[in-house]
C-alpha cells in the first residue's frame, strides 16, 4: 500500500494536467468539522450476504467485473450487485469456481438479467474465467481460503489478489515510472471488511493501510469541491464527454491525484482534529456524494480497472 501512496504522490508532484489545491483540502476538512460524515456500508439491500464463505465468493466475483459502466447510460454497479445476488438466491452454485470458467457473454447477461451486451463484455468474461481457474488451482475453489491466507492483513490480501489474478493488477506507466493504483483489489478487501463489519472473514488488523479507490466518481466530487483543478483542455474534454484514453497522462494524473489528495485530507483531519479516519470511510462519503448528483461531470475511460 505504501507503493500506492508513494507513486501517487510522485505523480501529483509532476502532474501538468491536474493540480491538488491544499487550501481547498483544508477547507473541506474544516467544513466537515474534523469528522467524516458516516455513511453505512449497505449489505442489506443490493448485495448478497449470508455471513459465510459464499459471501466472500460473491464479493470477489462482483469486484472482478466491477468496472466500466459509462458507455451504457442505464447500466450501474447496482445492476451487477443485485443481479449476482438474485442469481445466487436461485442457485447457490452459480459462482462455483468450475462454473466461472465456462460462462460466455450471453450467459453472463442472463445471470445479471441484463438485456444487451455489457461494456467490455469479453473482458468481463475473461476475468470470470481467470478468477475461477486460479481459485480452483490455488485455493480449493474458495475465495474464503484466499482471504484466510492473508492472515487478517488487508495489505497482504491486496498483495495476494494482485499476485494471483492479473486482471486486478491496476498499475500504469507515467513518465517512465510505474504507478500503482489497485482500485478493484483494494475495494474487494474493503467490501469484505464492510460486509462482515470487521469481524470473521472481514477482520483485518491493518484496514487503515487501504487507500481511496480511484474511480470515476470520487475525482469528479473532488473537482466539484475545488480540491482537484484540471487544465482547460482536460476540463473541456470531460465536460464535453470526450473519452480520456486509458494509460494517458491525463487519466493517470486524475486517479493518482485523487489518492494523493484524499490521503492529505485524511492526514490533516487526524493531525488537526485528533480524529482517526480511514481512507475507506473517506471514499464511501465522497462516493455517496457523487452518486446522488445526476449532473456530476466525470471522466470517461474504457478500462477494466474501474
Amino acid at each position: 500500500m505504501e507503493e500506492v501512496r508513494q507513486t501517487s504522490a510522485w505523480v501529483a508532484s509532476h502532474a501538468k494536467h491536474v493540480k491538488v489545491d491544499s487550501l481547498e483540502i483544508e477547507n473541506v476538512a474544516d467544513g466537515i468539522h474534523g469528522s467524516v460524515p458516516k455513511v453505512e456500508w449497505d449489505f442489506e439491500g443490493i448485495h448478497y450476504f449470508d455471513g459465510g464463505p459464499l459471501t466472500v465468493q460473491y464479493l470477489l466475483v462482483l469486484d472482478a467485473i466491477n468496472f466500466c459502466f459509462w458507455p451504457d447510460e442505464e447500466l450501474s454497479y447496482d445492476h451487477l450487485a443485485s443481479g449476482l445476488k438474485a442469481a445466487l438466491q436461485l442457485d447457490n452454485s452459480v459462482l462455483d469456481a468450475d462454473r466461472l470458467q465456462t460462462y460466455n457473454g450471453p450467459q453472463l447477461r442472463e445471470l445479471l438479467n441484463w438485456p444487451r451486451p455489457l461494456p467490455l463484455e469479453e473482458e468481463r468474461i475473461r476475468l470470470l474465467h481467470e478468477v475461477g481457474t486460479e481459485l480452483e488451482r490455488s485455493y480449493e475453489g474458495q475465495a474464503a481460503n484466499l482471504v484466510k491466507a492473508a492472515g487478517n492483513s488487508a495489505a497482504r490480501l491486496v498483495t495476494l489478489v494482485t499476485r494471483h489474478f492479473p486482471g486486478f493488477r491496476d498499475h500504469s506507466l507515467y513518465k517512465g515510472r510505474q504507478v500503482f493504483l489497485y482500485k478493484r483489489a483494494q475495494i474487494f478487501v474493503a467490501d469484505v471488511w464492510g460486509a462482515f463489519k470487521g469481524q470473521g472473514h472481514g477482520k483485518f488488523y491493518d484496514i487503515s493501510s487501504i487507500t481511496i479507490f480511484a474511480d470515476y466518481i470520487v475525482p469528479a466530487v473532488l473537482r466539484q469541491l475545488g480540491v482537484l483543478k484540471y487544465s482547460l483542455a482536460l476540463s473541456n474534454s470531460i465536460d464535453s464527454k470526450i473519452e480520456i484514453s486509458s494509460g494517458s497522462e491525463e487519466e493517470i494524473e486524475i486517479r493518482a491525484c485523487t489518492i494523493y489528495a484524499v490521503e492529505k485530507m485524511r492526514d490533516l483531519i487526524e493531525s488537526k482534529f485528533a480524529k482517526k479516519v480511514l481512507s475507506v470511510e473517506m471514499d464511501l462519503w465522497l462516493w455517496s456524494k457523487g452518486v446522488q448528483d445526476s449532473d456530476l461531470a466525470y471522466h470517461r475511460t474504457l478500462s477494466i480497472y474501474y
